[in-house]
């Protein structure tokens, strides 16, 4: 049976529909290119001559843009760590997964908790980080308190060394380096490296504590997403208390 022609109104309609079509996908993938891509590649061009190491005290965002500053430290196992930031009330992160970013994703955008958010990858000393914990501050993920730690080798038969990053996600948009989506930082990250202080110590789990040099004092500097902080330049390394122990249950004198 033939079938009845097209209504030139409706031939129009249909072209216009799909350069509608069309114009959002070639939006959207030039968004992805530039903000995922170009841009990330041109922050790595332009700091390919500086060299990080690790006496800098600064991460790395996968791209090579230099990140939020080492400014907390711990000394003790893995069990002992992870122990210590339970009992203070920081709850470890999900590994970053299609599903764990989807749950993130509807969380922040219903409003709802997700206490296990994951949290976006750094890196320092040539890695990722080996352990990262979170607070939250309200019922959605968009605002929590939160520390990433790496292990640092040390000789066999040493304590383990755990250094660490302490910021605040302020809120959720967009970087302003790349244009990726991103939780954006508060500027004192030297209160959060005080608030792990004082939480591990309100649960006494620490043993004592030194300050030693971070990053340097600075009041304008960025971090990879191109948010502002502002930092003493110092870090604080707290060893824990062995497990079972007692001995020393008061916060410590600097």
């Amino acid at each position: 049976m033939d079938q009845p022609p097209v209504a030139p109104s409706e031939r129009r309609h249909s072209r216009f529909t799909r350069r509608i079509a069309l114009t959002v996908i070639a939006l959207a993938l030039l968004y992805v290119t530039v903000a995922y891509l170009a841009l990330p590649r041109y922050w790595t061009d332009r700091d390919a001559g500086r060299v990080l190491p690790v006496s800098s005290m600064l991460t790395e965002t996968p791209q090579g843009i230099f990140g939020d500053p080492i400014n907390v430290g711990l000394v003790g196992t893995r069990a002992e760590v992870l122990a210590a930031m339970a009992a203070a009330g920081w709850r470890p992160a999900d590994p970053i997964t299609l599903r764990s970013s989807l749950e993130i994703g509807l969380s922040v955008a219903l409003d709802r908790p997700y206490a296990d958010a994951p949290i976006s990858t750094l890196i320092f000393d040539g890695r990722r980080q080996d352990l990262a914990f979170e607070k939250p501050d309200g019922v959605s993920p968009d605002k929590r308190h939160h520390v990433r730690f790496w292990q640092i080798e040390q000789e066999a038969g040493e304590t383990l060394l755990w250094l660490g990053s302490a910021s605040f996600d302020s809120g959720v948009g967009i970087s302003h380096d790349t244009g990726e989506i991103t939780h954006h930082i508060g500027p004192d990250v030297d209160a959060e490296r005080d608030l792990v202080m004082a939480d591990l110590a309100s649960v006494c789990a620490i043993a004592s504590k030194v300050i030693v040099e971070g990053r340097g004092e600075t009041q304008d500097a960025r971090n990879g997403g191109g948010d502002l902080y502002r930092t003493d330049g110092f870090a604080i390394v707290a060893t824990l208390q062995s497990a079972g122990s007692t001995k020393n249950c008061s916060p410590p004198a600097e």
